[in-house]
This record gives structure tokens, C-alpha cells and sequence, in this order.
């Protein structure tokens, strides 16, 4: 039970760093505190392992779409 609790929290927390991510100019460290992440690094592995991506990949991807849009 507390692996499934440990994983929505996970989940919860990085789609709430990708939407910060996209829509703030925070930095990543500063995305990463706010979420409940100790440090970059620690946001970093957790967003690459379950997203496939780094943190940077997914603003920078977010940024061509809102330009490509305009």
C-alpha cells in the first residue's frame, strides 16, 4: 500500500513540475523545492525515468509549441 501511495505521489508531483515548467520561468532547482524534491538532480532522475525525458527537454519542447502556435 504505501508503494502505490509513494507512486501517486511521485506521479502527482511530477505533472505538477511539467506544468510549472511550462508555464513559469522558474529554474529547475527552484521547480524541484516546490514540488517536494530535494534538489535538481533528484527532480531530474525522476523526470527522465518517468517521462523519458529531462526536465529542460520538456520546457524546451513546451517553448517551439507555444511559438509554433503563435
Amino acid at each position: 500500500m504505501r508503494r502505490v501511495r509513494a507512486e501517486a505521489l511521485t506521479g502527482w508531483r511530477l505533472s505538477l513540475a511539467a506544468d510549472l515548467l511550462r508555464s513559469t520561468e522558474y529554474t529547475v532547482d527552484t521547480i524541484a523545492r516546490k514540488v517536494g524534491h530535494a534538489n535538481t538532480f533528484a527532480l531530474s532522475v525522476a523526470f527522465k525515468r518517468r517521462r523519458g525525458i529531462r526536465p529542460s527537454e520538456h520546457r524546451a519542447a513546451g517553448q517551439r509549441t507555444a511559438i509554433a502556435a503563435s
